[in-house]
């Protein structure tokens, strides 16, 4: 069996688009990671959305952490999930454990712009 067909279009069948997203490649799946931009941040850069980068300021938009904002921690490309800081759940021995958070639940309020070539991608139209 092939584990990832670059031939793939598209399909109505959700099987196939979640098969597509899981068997894909890093370098393709690091750009199924992108996240909503906030309404003065569309107007500024004339985007919707754009990948999501360690360094982001957040807002978490459903779930149990529903309106907190802060900066993002982690990135996990294989699991497609994002960790933010102070986003934790206690668990019944007393530790603290991390929540991982889809990338489509998250909007993003601040961008770091460290990146020269983020800036060139931010400028194109």
């Amino acid at each position: 069996m092939k584990e990832f067909s670059k031939a793939w279009k598209s399909s109505k069948n959700p099987g196939k688009q979640r098969k597509y997203r899981i068997k894909s490649p890093l370098h393709i799946k690091r750009k199924l990671l992108s996240a909503h931009l906030s309404k003065e941040l569309r107007k500024r850069y004339g985007k919707r959305n754009i990948v999501l980068r360690k360094g982001d300021k957040v807002k978490v938009l459903s779930g149990q952490f529903k309106k907190y904002e802060n900066k993002v921690e982690i990135i996990n490309i294989t699991k497609s999930r994002i960790f933010v800081n102070d986003i934790e759940v206690t668990k019944k021995d007393g530790s603290k454990k991390q929540v991982a958070i889809h990338p489509s639940n998250l909007m993003i309020t601040e961008l770091n712009l460290d990146d020269k070539l983020r800036m060139k991608i931010l400028e194109r139209k």
